[in-house]
């Protein structure tokens, strides 16, 4: 018989009950969703009337205690997961968190280790990796046939959110509840696919604005700057006060570029390496000739019940992981050094001083009285993938 992996699903808000649904409605093959936990009564009373025979728990660590789990998966409020990721793997149980790994690169990195050591299977539900433009971009980059990186560009400001949003939870907006805003809330997503398709950067320089478009003490707009080893620029754009907003992300190398854009990848390539042609032709401003291709994506990609499916494989079938959750540290480290950057007003270089972003934090925690909003709205989205978390072009 093959194996099952009963599952638990420890917050289940917004993302936490569309998983929970999705296990229970049995879209993830080998797994049996078997548990919940959410501290709030609210929800567990949702879970009671929607995922019935499913048992609940108002507490984690009787959660994962209970010996009715090999696997969860963490949705709660971003501090907590490396809290909880620890302590489900010294217990020898499987894990797959939301993003981001955690708030800082310091206490991911210990995480990572814990969960190195368990030698339990470890992801992170980094679920814009089952996208296949990013796929192909990635596979024609690291192939080689852009040549060397020269400038990499993303605008990626079609997240916008309204005041109701920020006043859905007493986390979201907040230092303490989320380690900051739009690059942390919105955006782990893209700034995972940037390092995954470029590699990371040395250094950067980021203007955030807090509260430009919402009256929280977070950024809700930031700009980053980055500098590769060999001189390459990096610039990554983002908010969530612009509508309809743009989704665009191109490459420039030596040997071409790439476009993804509304819904389709763009290759451009050249016959021969630019900084050759540069060198050697006789022309002042050259025509070059160029193969050009183009990749529709017809078909959705897997996302959610994709990232939870290959953990479900890893677990039973020793498939390797699209997102392993180590991985986690790349993109927040991106995030941590922009909110460095933008405190001191100076370059970052990476990796990053762990413990001097710790200082930095802890300093604008202390000074800030964080504000939120505060309205009657209900958050009636539980047990659906909103169309919000999907790659909008």
């Amino acid at each position: 018989m093959e194996q099952i992996v009963n599952i638990g699903v420890v917050g289940i808000g917004n993302m936490g009950s569309a998983h929970g649904m999705s296990l229970y409605k049995n879209k993830v093959k080998g797994c049996k969703l078997v548990a919940v936990c959410d501290s709030d009564e609210k929800r567990l009373q949702w879970a009671k009337s929607n995922l019935k025979g499913v048992k609940c728990f108002n507490d984690y660590h009787e959660l994962i205690n209970s010996g009715i789990v090999n696997a969860i998966v963490v949705a709660t409020p971003h501090p907590m997961h490396p809290v909880i990721v620890e302590e489900a793997c010294k217990n020898g149980i499987h894990v797959l968190t939301e993003k981001p790994a955690g708030v800082d690169v310091k206490t991911v990195a210990h995480m990572n280790q814990v969960a190195k050591e368990s030698g339990v299977v470890f992801s992170i539900m980094y679920n814009q990796r089952t996208n296949p433009l990013y796929t192909e971009l990635r596979r024609v980059f690291q192939n080689g046939d852009l040549g060397q990186l020269v400038r990499f560009n993303w605008i990626i400001n079609n997240w916008y959110r309204t005041d109701a949003y920020y006043a859905s939870g007493d986390w979201r907006a907040t230092w303490d509840g989320e380690g900051g805003g739009v690059l942390m809330n919105q955006c782990p997503h893209n700034l995972d696919i940037w390092q995954w398709i470029t590699g990371m950067p040395i250094r950067i320089r980021a203007f955030c604005h807090k509260g430009l478009f919402h009256p929280i003490d977070v950024e809700d707009s930031a700009e980053i700057f980055a500098e590769y080893e060999n001189g390459a620029i990096g610039i990554f754009q983002t908010s969530t006060g612009e509508y309809p907003g743009t989704n665009r992300m191109e490459i420039s190398g030596t040997r071409g570029k790439a476009v993804i854009e509304n819904g389709k990848l763009t290759i451009t390539l050249l016959k021969e390496d630019l900084m050759e042609y540069t060198k050697n032709s006789k022309e002042f401003m050259p025509k070059i000739d160029v193969d050009e291709r183009t990749i529709i994506q017809e078909e959705p990609e897997s996302a959610h019940i994709g990232i939870l499916q290959n953990f479900s494989n890893a677990i039973r079938k020793g498939e390797p992981l699209l997102s392993p959750g180590e991985e986690g540290i790349y993109g927040l480290s991106l995030a941590n050094a922009a909110y460095l950057s933008w405190w001191k007003n100076d370059f970052v270089n990476l990796p990053l001083d762990e413990d001097e972003y710790l200082h930095f934090l802890q300093s604008i925690k202390n000074s800030n009285h964080e504000k939120h909003i505060k309205t009657l709205c209900e958050d009636g989205s539980y047990g659906e993938y909103s169309n919000r978390w999907k790659v909008k072009w």
